[in-house]
């Protein structure tokens, strides 16, 4: 705990709790996508019906309820799933700290996408391994660039689903070409899909799962399609890796919450969460595409950003003359904050992106935030 922590977020995201600050900085999920009365049946049924099991003790590897709900929930997406492959975790975030506690040792090579999710960055840092950035394009994360030189890493972390921070998403042609190449070299697939529910007009492509089942752990998460406070992450994979990560939560937490467990399985059984997804994803759909109409009318020549199909983040790229980091006082002057992109870099110093969360602005405030973005960007110009 000596080491330098990651501080640059924390404190730059200090300054953004002013009234007057329209935020595209948080990562948190819009409270009006909270499955709050599907919630409040569920938990009044669990409790009518099954108080004692849901407050007592519970199993580690998760309550055999959620576990196979979850594996039905996986099946129906394409992958099929038993509920013994499935752990219950305590956010997905929790996945990841086990993960790392399992796989690497100090001077480990990881593999990880450059930029990716600052959260996984911090989590691995403390195991101290040797970060290796993952070839990539315009696309996106490029297979056809992997050879040798990166066999013998412990895994890679990917995220192939309306990625944090860039909002893309990796055709299946490279998810089936990515999975190849971790058979060849031997590698292990940590799979992170927080967002993956979270399409606009279609669904993304089928989970890494599909095509290397048994070099695969996918991490999943209830935080944005009900809601963060339950905690509900989960981990799919193969029996023995399951087997290992259960162990070593049983010394952090001995097991997830069995209530809120029990709650999200009936939200699961009773098809209240098929009957909620569709109003999330009309409402991030409605926020991306407000974001994205604002910045094609205001962005000046010479910036791009992509264009999202899914989830809460999009991600800008400025000339290389501008440096977002030490732009960022200068946005909360002006009334609008961002994530600089220096923040979700393993290796490098890239300095000219940003990360926009549209997730919990209204649609005036995006319009009247970008504007206000735009011309702080037209002066640093």
């Amino acid at each position: 705990m000596r080491r330098p922590q990651d501080t640059l977020v924390r404190e730059l995201l200090k300054l953004c709790g002013r009234p007057e600050v329209i935020s595209f900085a948080g990562g948190l999920p819009a409270s009006e996508g909270f499955a709050v009365e599907a919630m409040r049946r569920a938990a009044d049924e669990v409790l009518s019906q099954m108080p004692v099991r849901a407050l007592q003790y519970s199993y580690t590897e998760g309550d055999p309820i959620l576990r196979q709900a979850i594996a039905d929930f996986e099946t129906s997406r394409g992958t099929p799933t038993s509920a013994d492959e499935v752990m219950i975790v305590t956010g997905s975030q929790q996945a990841i700290d086990l993960i790392a506690r399992s796989f690497i040792d100090a001077g480990s090579r990881v593999l990880v996408e450059n930029p990716t999710y600052m959260g996984a960055l911090q989590t691995f840092r403390n195991a101290s391994p040797e970060f290796v950035p993952l070839p990539h394009d315009e696309e996106g994360l490029n297979p056809a660039a992997i050879d040798s030189s990166f066999a013998g890493a412990r895994f890679a972390y990917v995220m192939p689903t309306y990625a944090n921070p860039t909002g893309m998403t990796l055709s299946e042609e490279r998810r089936i070409a990515l999975c190849q190449k971790a058979r060849e070299l031997d590698l292990w697939l940590v799979e992170d899909d927080p967002y993956g529910e979270l399409w606009y007009d279609k669904p993304a492509p089928k989970s890494l799962r599909h095509w290397a089942p048994e070099r695969t752990l996918r991490l999943g998460t209830l935080s944005k399609t009900l809601a963060p406070g339950l905690r509900i992450g989960y981990v799919c994979g193969p029996k023995e890796a399951l087997n290992v990560l259960s162990l070593l939560k049983q010394t952090c937490d001995l097991h997830t919450s069995t209530f809120a467990q029990l709650t999200a399985a009936r939200v699961f059984t009773s098809g209240a969460l098929e009957e909620h997804l569709p109003q999330v994803r009309a409402l991030y759909k409605r926020q991306a595409q407000a974001m994205l109409e604002a910045l094609e009318a205001h962005m000046p020549e010479g910036i791009a950003w992509t264009r999202v199909e899914g989830g809460m983040f999009l991600w800008m790229t400025l000339p290389e003359t501008v440096n977002t980091t030490a732009l960022f006082k200068r946005a909360i002057d002006a009334g609008v904050a961002f994530v600089p992109g220096q923040a979700f870099y393993a290796a490098g110093d890239d300095t000219h992106h940003m990360r926009l969360s549209f997730a919990t602005v209204p649609v005036d405030k995006i319009r009247t935030g970008v504007e206000r973005l735009a011309g702080l960007l037209r002066a640093a110009l």
